[in-house]
């Protein structure tokens, strides 16, 4: 059974940044590629970046790109996404998810980004 689980979500100011985490199990997490998505309130989900197993291939979505770092460490099974210069658009609930569509994503952590 796939179990995502998210953290490092919170408040911050515009122009601040955040460090989101994912921890992977119950499947083989270095064979996967894995993503990022997001969603705010009152819209739907949206694709924020995918790396491909190895790490060596990134996508990012254009509200993002230059902003968001996506990495993993196969190692510890673990997802990252580093953002940097937040803005309130920014304000979501983030998931891990082994396709770029969310699908078999986690609980989500919340980012909120205000004065």
């Amino acid at each position: 059974e796939v179990h995502l689980v998210e953290s490092g979500g919170g408040s911050v100011q515009p122009g601040g940044s955040l460090k989101l985490s994912c921890l992977a199990s119950g499947f083989p997490f270095s064979e996967y590629s894995m993503s990022w998505v997001r969603q705010a309130p009152g819209l739907e989900l949206e694709w924020v970046a995918t790396i491909w197993s190895g790490g060596g291939t990134k996508y990012y979505a254009t509200p993002v790109q230059g902003r968001a770092t996506i990495s993993r460490d196969n190692t510890k099974n673990t997802l990252y996404l580093q953002l940097d210069r937040l803005e309130p658009a920014d304000t979501a609930m983030y998931y891990c998810a082994k396709d770029p569509d969310g699908t078999d994503r986690g609980q989500g952590t919340q980012v909120t980004v205000s004065l």
